[in-house]
């Protein structure tokens, strides 16, 4: 007889950095019929979607896609569609996904340059400089860029890196991997001279995984003209042949474009400018709690602090894999592990997408109850006060509240006036 399965009242939260909690509205909009991706109104889904979409990007000049995949096929999207077997690649690995996209570029044919990073820092702006000076004859055809490393909780600077590459007067092409940033916290396509820039559905987008995000400048797309890497499904010609009449190659999930629709709607009604300073906001209160907690940053300065995840360090004597554990077996919360080099050495916290104090405030209380059973030395509300601290003070005067006693909206004064009519003589 296999052992019964517990069931927890509530609902599980997740506090891992992607997938991340799908907004109300969002997820509404996905529960449709199905309907035919043929049908003549179908290009008023997916044009506006496809033009919203580059703001997101923060493109003018820009194309977008939409593939029916995940972030990592937006890697090979990026390579396939622009480079040719043998053409050099400059990237760095600093952590679990910079090492994969390094390691699908050399299966792809391609000749990869990999700087090794100590885990806990980001993009090597200096040496990538260095290295650029030095390739007189041009061979590096594109430098690659995990802009959020997710395993390590550090986020690089793309634009210092942009800045490094016109210092050297390189030509390379820079392709950015924006799976858990774009959408959450600053990205400056045009601004930063991003020649691809790719994403995933399932973080800064609030939807469920399966859909790649990538972006196109005009350079890339010219590039693609010449790219000889063989590619089908994931050819971008394919897309531009359709996408210009509001159509895809082949069947996409018409949920999913629902709720994308629903998700851009969202991001430019708080407006990204927002978005980027809630999703810090959100970042700095779960480190002044991990600061309470007496522990460090996987992240190895405050300059490569992440605002979408916090890796976290536990002491030598803990196996983080164990607080995770008890994080979800018995507080029914979702934490993220540790990958590869830090495994058992951190576990981590998503703050991004869908979510406000309240929520960080859960999962910071589950934390410090699930490390406290784990066996560390945690002092009950050490790293709850200091994120109540500071979530408070960095909250009045910045949301307006109606007085005590006020009417809350119309609708309260629609029923005010209904419930006290004219009355009339007779």
């Amino acid at each position: 007889m296999p052992a019964e399965k517990l069931v927890f009242p509530g609902r599980n939260y997740l506090y891992a950095p992607g997938p991340t909690h799908i907004p109300v509205e969002v997820q509404n909009a996905m529960v449709v019929p199905m309907e035919d991706h043929r049908a003549p109104d179908f290009p008023q889904l997916v044009k506006p979607l496809l033009r919203d979409l580059n703001k997101i990007f923060k493109t003018r000049t820009g194309k977008s896609f939409i593939f029916p995949a995940t972030g990592t096929a937006g890697w090979e999207v990026a390579l396939t569609n622009t480079l040719s077997p043998g053409d050099r690649v400059l990237t760095a690995r600093f952590g679990q996904f910079s090492h994969l996209w390094a390691d699908l570029a050399q299966r792809m044919g391609l000749d990869v340059e990999l700087v090794q990073v100590k885990w806990g820092e980001g993009v090597p702006l200096k040496q990538f400089e260095q290295i650029l000076r030095k390739d007189k004859e041009h061979k590096i055809k594109a430098v690659l860029a995990c802009h959020n490393e997710t395993a390590t909780g550090v986020t690089s600077n793309i634009a210092g890196l942009r800045r490094a590459m016109d210092r050297a007067k390189h030509p390379a092409m820079l392709m950015v991997d924006g799976v858990s940033s774009i959408a959450s916290i600053d990205f400056r396509m045009d601004e930063w001279k991003v020649d691809v820039a790719v994403s995933g559905s399932q973080k800064g987008f609030m939807l469920p995984a399966g859909m790649a995000l990538v972006c196109f400048s005009r350079r890339a797309l010219a590039a693609a003209k010449t790219a000889k890497c063989k590619r089908c499904f994931l050819d971008i010609a394919d897309h531009i042949a359709t996408n210009k009449d509001g159509f895809f190659p082949y069947t996409p999930s018409a949920p999913m474009l629902r709720g994308l629709r629903a998700s851009i709607d969202l991001l430019l009604g708080e407006g990204l400018d927002n978005v980027f300073q809630r999703h810090h906001r959100l970042a700095e209160g779960v480190r002044q709690a991990i600061s309470g907690w007496g522990l460090d940053l996987c992240a190895a300065e405050p300059k490569w602090y992440s605002d979408t995840v916090s890796a976290i360090k536990v002491p030598r004597n803990v196996n983080a894999a164990e607080v995770i554990h008890i994080a979800y077996h018995r507080y029914n919360i979702s934490l993220g592990a540790g990958l590869s080099e830090v495994a058992g050495k951190v576990f981590r916290i998503g703050h991004l997408g869908d979510n406000n104090e309240v929520r960080m405030m859960a999962a910071l209380g589950g934390v410090e109850m699930a490390m406290r059973d784990a066996g560390m030395k945690v002092r009950p509300g050490s790293g709850v006060a200091k994120a109540v601290e500071y979530y408070c003070d960095t909250a009045r005067g910045k949301k307006k509240i109606p007085a005590f006693g006020a009417a809350k909206g119309p609708r309260e004064t629609a029923v005010k006036k209904k419930a006290a009519p004219k009355r009339k003589k007779k």
